[in-house]
């Protein structure tokens, strides 16, 4: 009986997960956000400044308006859990691009396990985007000889939703 050989190249796995919250002004409201974010992932986040000014909104260019962090290897599988938790292990079809990555939203932080509301923070929303890879993708991102990956070598949103329910136990309807 011959056995089936599994293709490593293949293999899917989580590079990244980014937490963001916009917040739309700076000053105090930024810092609320950072210690939100410390508390959710354990890193420490970066400010995000505006590309242009809206003179409407009262934001200037390069003034922050946001914070980011980004979380890899076995912590962002630890954290997405949780993620995928406080979403009641539902996500939608739709959040998954074409290129397998998905993009959710959680409207309270105080839902995610663990984090305790504190009145010093209040209760804030952020974005949550996973960027799922294989071997072989960073061809894409090098410096020299800089390459497209193959169609036949991308992610397809099925093989993502494959991968999530399999991994996290995720139900993708």
């Amino acid at each position: 009986m011959a056995q089936e050989t599994k293709n490593l190249m293949k293999e899917i796995r989580l590079e990244k997960v980014v937490l963001n919250m916009g917040v739309g002004k700076s000053g105090d409201a930024i810092e609320i956000a950072k210690k939100a974010l410390e508390q959710i992932s354990g890193k420490s986040p970066n400010a995000r400044n505006a590309k242009k000014a809206q003179r409407d909104w009262g934001v200037r260019k390069n003034e922050p308006i946001g914070v980011a962090v980004t979380v890899r290897s076995d912590d962002a599988k630890k954290l997405l859990q949780k993620l995928f938790e406080a979403k009641g292990n539902n996500v939608k079809q739709e959040s998954i691009d074409s290129d397998g990555n998905l993009s959710f939203g959680i409207l309270e932080h105080i839902d995610i396990p663990g984090i305790k509301y504190d009145p010093k923070i209040g209760i804030l929303g952020l974005n949550v985007t996973v960027n799922l890879s294989r071997p072989g993708f960073s061809i894409k991102l090098r410096s020299k000889h800089k390459a497209k990956v193959g169609k036949t070598h991308k992610i397809t949103p099925s093989e993502a939703k494959d991968y999530l329910t399999k991994e996290f136990g995720v139900n993708v309807r």
